[in-house]
Parts: structure tokens; C-alpha cells; sequence
């Protein structure tokens, strides 16, 4: 198992500064934005795409400092009832997905994305209750009429290409858990699957040791987020979990994101890590951080230290006391 970042974190620094930074921090492997809401400041992705002498020169920048690619991200929404946002991230994983078959990078992770609730739609719609029978039927024309004839084709894809699709979870779109994932995933290939991130499991309900003995029996996680959640239940009470304040109102909030290890314990992860390796993910976990208290590289530095402390890098021994 390796130790990696996802590089949107360091936006403002320069391609070669930010891997310097990341070697040093003692990380393994990076994870770069190619379009959607992570941009590309660190992957100028149609010069990719053009010339085979500006990837050369772009992977051996990160391969001769040890490090590898875990994957490219483009989160966006390609179903989108906006034309204009369908198209960006419809364009956005395309092109990602030819980089990653010319690079050699295994995982492209994005959204599922929303569609609208008809055809005559402008915006997302995200039904959360079968009842009244309307958002019911909301949700069925989005999986039968836009989802999985979308994403089959993708899915068509990326199988040509060798190049896996990790969803990440996340709510407000229309696969957020196990079982959208799954479901899916069932009505496509096994390319498609999940970048799973507790953070987003944790606000929901889920337990993310659950979700990874789901998702690693159908050999469905093909990607990590090191992300914590802290949930404050004061709040809660008032909010519910679906809060919608503002990220920023962090007093009043039923949840906000933290750093690995402020939100839940350092044996809460390393429970997670253990489950990952059990049920067959053992690849990279990469650190994503968002925690609205503290500082980028304090909240980054904590992450490497409290992972470091709980991630299995070393294949298993032999059993030898049996």
C-alpha cells in the first residue's frame, strides 16, 4: 500500500516545486487534477494529448523523484440538465481517460453526476425520499434515461482503454453509496467502481470498514480518499445531516471535514487501512484535505504523520507460528 495527495491541495505551487514538496513529505504517489471542478493547474492535458515528448518529459519529472501516478481526477458532472456544465465534464473524462491509456495510469476518478428531473430540466435534482411518489418516479427516469445510457458508454470506454473509473461517493449526486455504486456498476462492466472516501460516508450514515467489506467482495474499489468528517451532534439536531449552511458557518454546521485523525481516531483509520488491505485494495491512499481550521500544510502534515503511523506498506509474512 502506498501513501499519496491529491495535488489540487497545492495548486499554487509549480509542477516541479509541488513534487519536491511531496518527496519530501515522504509520499509515494500523486494524484493530479485533469478538468472539472479539480482544474488542471498541474496537468496541461490537450499538450498531453498532442505530444508524445511532453508526456515523456511530464512522467520522468515524477518518476526519477520515486513517485507514480494513482490516478487522474476530473469531477464534474457529464449529466448534467446544464449543456454547457454536461459538456465540460462529459470532455473532461473523455480526455482523461486517452491520458491515462497514453500514460499508463490505471484510474480516472470523477462524479457520477445529477441529472435534472426531466427532460425540460435546467438544474440538478438529487431525490432523497421515494414519497411523494413524484421524486420516485424522479429517480427512475434519471437511472433509466440518462445514467446508464451514459455511463455504459463510458464504461465501454474506459474497458478499450484498460483504465478504470473510480465514482466517488459523494452526496448530492446520484451515486453516493454502496449501493448506487453497485448498482451501476451492474448495469455497465467492472470498470466502473469507487474512489471511496470516508468522509462522505461518514456524514451519511455509513460506516466506512462497512462499505469497504461491500464494495472490496465485489472488487469494486479502485481508488482511496484520505479524507476525514467531524459530526457534531449538537448540530445535528438542529440541521439534520443533510445541512445545507454554508461550509464556512463551522460553529453552527452538522459536519465539516477535518484532517485524518481530527475527525475520527487514528484507530478508527486504522481499522480502515486494515479492512482495505483485507479486502483486496492495496493500492494508494491518497490524502485529500479540506479541513476549514487548519492551515494547508498543517492539515496536510497531519495527515502524513497519523497515515504513516497506520498504513500497511509491506506485503504479509508467512504464517509462521501455525
Amino acid at each position: 500500500m502506498k501513501l499519496g495527495v491529491f495535488t489540487v491541495l497545492f495548486a499554487q505551487k509549480p509542477f516541479e516545486e509541488m513534487l519536491d514538496y511531496v518527496k519530501a513529505s515522504g509520499l509515494d504517489a500523486v494524484e493530479i487534477g485533469t478538468g472539472g471542478y479539480p482544474g488542471t493547474d498541474h496537468c496541461p492535458i490537450d499538450e498531453l494529448l498532442e505530444d508524445e515528448g511532453k508526456r515523456n518529459e511530464y512522467l520522468d519529472a515524477i518518476i526519477s523523484r520515486g513517485l507514480t501516478i494513482s490516478a487522474f481526477s476530473c469531477h464534474g458532472n457529464p449529466v448534467s440538465p446544464d449543456p454547457t456544465l454536461a459538456k465540460d465534464g462529459d470532455e473532461a473524462l473523455r480526455k482523461s481517460i486517452k491520458l491515462a491509456q497514453l500514460m499508463g495510469v490505471p484510474v480516472v476518478n470523477t462524479f457520477s453526476g445529477t441529472p435534472g428531473a426531466d427532460e425540460d430540466a435546467k438544474h440538478p435534482n438529487w431525490p432523497v425520499a421515494p414519497w411523494p411518489n413524484e421524486y420516485g418516479d424522479i429517480l427512475a427516469w434519471q437511472w433509466e434515461q440518462k445514467l446508464i445510457p451514459y455511463w455504459s458508454e463510458i464504461a465501454e470506454i474506459a474497458k478499450q482503454a484498460n483504465v478504470k473509473i473510480g465514482l466517488e461517493l459523494h452526496g448530492g449526486f446520484s451515486v453516493h453509496t454502496p449501493y448506487t455504486l453497485l448498482k451501476l456498476r451492474e448495469a455497465t462492466n467492472e470498470y466502473i467502481g469507487a474512489n471511496l472516501d470516508p468522509s462522505h460516508l461518514w456524514w451519511q450514515g455509513i460506516d466506512p470498514v462497512g462499505a469497504i467489506k461491500i464494495l472490496g467482495k465485489e472488487n469494486a474499489i479502485h481508488h482511496f480518499h484520505a479524507k476525514d468528517t467531524y459530526i457534531d451532534q449538537d448540530n445535528v439536531n438542529m440541521y439534520g445531516l443533510t445541512d445545507m449552511q454554508p461550509y464556512n458557518n463551522i460553529r453552527t454546521r452538522a459536519w465539516s471535514f477535518r484532517s485524518v485523525g481530527c475527525g475520527h481516531s487514528v484507530q478508527e483509520w486504522s481499522d480502515i487501512i486494515s479492512a482495505l488491505r483485507t479486502y483486496g485494495y492495496d493500492y494508494v491512499v491518497s490524502i485529500e484535505h479540506e479541513d476549514p481550521i487548519m492551515s494547508i500544510e498543517e492539515g496536510f502534515q497531519r495527515a502524513v504523520s497519523n497515515l504513516k503511523s497506520v498504513v500497511i506498506k509491506e506485503q504479509p509474512a508467512d504464517m509462521w507460528w501455525l
